[in-house]
């Protein structure tokens, strides 16, 4: 079973349990409105691994103009499903279809847990190829170097790796395309809500 097959066996009980998680993850949330107050009303921003589309619709409702990408089919029906306002599209973060400098704006959230840390730096310079000059992209992750292996997920059967970063390498990752990290931000969990991992927040900013 692949990731994108992975995705569709779970999307719609994924989007039953995470598409109003933000409400419990006040940084999170703090974070995306402090992103949104430097993008809104400068152009376009893309959220990559979309899933159900709750960040999307955060940074929709505080003026941002999103579109949702996701490699699963499924996963982008349950988003246009919940949020029929905004755009959504199946698409792959390692070969985007929007043209060169086309977004003010990336978000990234825990949409890299799936890739080996030699896919890094190619990922980081497709995003850096869409973000106009002077653009933003926060990334979050898990901190470490496990690899946790799951063949199920909220029931679903499922066949997927998530893998944790050490926050060096991803901001070296970053910073070999010409992203400048403007802002580290680490936190531990929230109890109860996500899994127990503690968690990095990047923001960076494309050369002018």
């Amino acid at each position: 079973m692949s990731i994108r097959e992975s995705y569709d066996s779970v999307a719609r009980t994924y989007a039953a349990h995470l598409a109003s998680e933000l409400s419990g993850k006040p940084l999170d949330r703090h974070l995306l409105n402090r992103f949104a107050e430097e993008v809104r009303g400068r152009g376009l921003v893309a959220d990559l691994g979309c899933g159900p589309g709750h960040v999307a619709r955060y940074l929709h409702d505080q003026g941002v103009t999103m579109i949702g990408i996701d490699l699963s089919p499924q996963m982008i029906e349950e988003a246009r499903r919940l949020n029929p306002e905004l755009e959504f599209k199946v698409g792959d973060m390692r070969k985007l279809s929007l043209p060169d400098a086309s977004s003010v704006g990336v978000i990234a959230f825990y949409s890299i847990v799936h890739l080996a840390p030699d896919e890094l730096p190619a990922i980081m310079a497709e995003l850096r190829r869409v973000l106009m000059p002077g653009g933003l992209i926060l990334v979050a992750f898990h901190i470490g170097r496990d690899v946790v292996h799951v063949d199920e997920l909220f029931g679903e059967p499922v066949n997927l790796d998530f893998r944790f970063y050490v926050p060096a390498d991803v901001i070296d990752a970053l910073r070999a395309t010409g992203l400048v990290v403007i802002e580290q931000v680490e936190r531990e969990p929230y109890p109860g809500a996500e899994f127990p991992s503690r968690r990095c927040y990047l923001l960076a900013r494309a050369a002018s």
